[in-house]
């Protein structure tokens, strides 16, 4: 991650880096970009494993609840300090949103919904983030953001359209909408936490989310079992293993771009998801799949990736700090 360990130094540190150095995006934060991309996109067909024999809430409880112990044991090696008053309010919020109602609807939704198509729902994220962004008063909102919104909706019903002919519902569909629209706002939450501490915000947002979620399952009187099949085991190993580092580098990320700037990745996981699912899970690529996917990626250029960020000609600002609390060395 980031370079191996002098990644991971540069990632705890808690330093704030301009993404443009010179007019050129910051090599960093591009490789940080390129294993969000391939970790969340692997993540969706890992899903869709895990749900083949663990009841969603269930599977996504436990998946998060060892994520996080990996996270306090990070926080514990690197005495990191934990937050305080609306910090900590904060990262209790982020994890709400990011890993309870995010992950209950995509994990329910993900037991009809296929691969690739809630990869390209789950694009749909910056285009929900412009109107998020715009709505806090964090950034303008422009009428391509508006007119690529159209698009994308337009491309999703498409979508849906073609995947209630099988056996795909409406809700389990509306499902991961809702996830995509969770998954926006969580990063809008985290734009707003500027001392937010990428190991110590998610250790605490996982934390919050996997209890909520186990929760939630037992409310719901599913089955707590453990997994049969060594793909399912395999499934959950990795889900648990790859959430710390993948939500790190989603922190990292958001404290470096604006917040529609780093939902730019969410048009790029169906390119893994479709891949993966074709590959792994034998999903096949329907043909209102070639068609809608085409239009929610579209709208998502035309709402978040035309046309510069900011103006041209902005100074450059130094380097600032993340983390409230930071120990004198």
């Amino acid at each position: 991650m980031l370079g191996g360990a002098t990644g991971y130094l540069r990632l705890a540190s808690g330093t704030y880096h301009p993404p443009m150095m010179g007019g050129v995006i910051d090599r960093r934060i591009l490789l940080a970009f390129a294993g969000i991309v391939l970790l969340a996109g692997s993540n969706i067909v890992a899903v869709r494993f895990s749900n083949r024999e663990l009841d969603p809430f269930w599977g996504a409880g436990i998946r998060f609840l060892g994520a996080s112990l990996i996270l306090w044991a990070l926080v514990v090696a690197g005495r990191h300090p934990l937050p305080r008053g609306r910090a900590l309010g904060g990262a209790f919020v982020y994890g709400i949103l990011s890993f309870l109602v995010a992950y209950a609807f995509f994990y329910w939704g993900s037991q009809e919904v296929p691969a690739g198509l809630g990869g390209t729902i789950m694009a749909s994220v910056p285009l929900l983030t412009v109107l998020l962004a715009a709505g806090h008063r964090l950034e303008r909102l422009r009428l391509r953001g508006v007119l690529g919104a159209v698009v994308a909706l337009a491309g999703i019903a498409m979508m849906s359209s073609g995947a209630l002919a099988g056996d795909v519902s409406l809700v389990s569909v509306l499902a991961v909408v809702v996830a995509a629209a969770a998954a926006a706002e969580s990063g809008i939450v985290l734009k707003l936490l500027v001392s937010a501490h990428p190991v110590v915000t998610n250790a605490i947002g996982m934390s919050v989310g996997a209890v909520l979620l186990l929760v939630l399952s037992s409310i719901v009187s599913e089955s707590w079992k453990a997994p049969e099949s060594p793909s399912v085991w395999g499934a959950v190993v990795y889900l648990a293993i790859a959430s710390p580092f993948l939500f790190m580098l989603i922190v990292y990320v958001i404290q470096r771009w604006t917040a529609t700037g780093a939902s730019y990745q969410f048009v790029l996981f169906p390119i893994v998801s479709v891949i993966g699912g074709a590959i792994l899970l034998n999903e096949e690529v329907t043909f209102s799949l070639l068609l809608g996917a085409p239009l929610v990626l579209a709208g998502v250029y035309i709402g978040a990736l035309s046309g510069p960020e900011e103006p041209p000609g902005l100074p450059e600002y130094p380097s600032v700090p993340i983390a409230s609390d930071r120990r004198s060395d």
